[in-house]
């Protein structure tokens, strides 16, 4: 509260004006501060790898599976269903029709000026999806000009 002191010439009694509520500035330098630790935190910690993964898609256990090297360039994700269908953006299409979205793929990648042999097809086929259906899919990965593969599968160690 903003106070005027004032002397009163008859009484020689100290009056006291208020002129408004009083102001209360907030320091918001620590607030600001754990933001920011917080996001730093969560940047670290979230695994943006998992950010391509179906639940509905339950990987085969490998004891010879190991990690992705490094982030890739240019992933296609192609995740196969226990029925026989790929699910791919958010869609799942049949295997025998999965070369027109490959063909869109294809596409975009030849318009951003990349070459789609750079680019890396990743193949996360359900453990019950038949292996003649995985073949297919690499194999209409191929015919639109994509060479590299990576398959994925849970490691389960001994």
């Amino acid at each position: 509260m903003d106070v005027a002191a004032g002397w009163d010439e008859d009484d020689a009694t100290v009056t006291r004006k208020t002129t408004g509520p009083a102001t209360v500035e907030n320091d918001m330098t620590p607030m600001i501060d754990v933001t920011f630790q917080l996001i730093t935190f969560f940047m670290f910690v979230l695994n943006f790898s998992e950010a391509e993964q179906d639940e509905r898609i339950q990987l085969p256990a490998s004891q010879l599976a190991k990690p992705a090297e490094g982030v890739l360039e240019t992933p296609i994700t192609m995740q196969l269903t226990a029925t026989g269908g790929v699910l791919y953006a958010g869609e799942i299409v049949p295997v025998d029709q999965i070369t027109t979205p490959l063909r869109r793929e294809r596409e975009i990648i030849v318009a951003a000026g990349k070459d789609p042999k750079q680019a890396t097809v990743i193949v996360r086929a359900d453990g019950r999806a038949s292996t003649g259906d995985v073949q297919q899919v690499i194999r209409a990965c191929q015919e639109e000009g994509f060479e590299r593969f990576a398959l994925r599968a849970h490691y389960e160690p001994e």
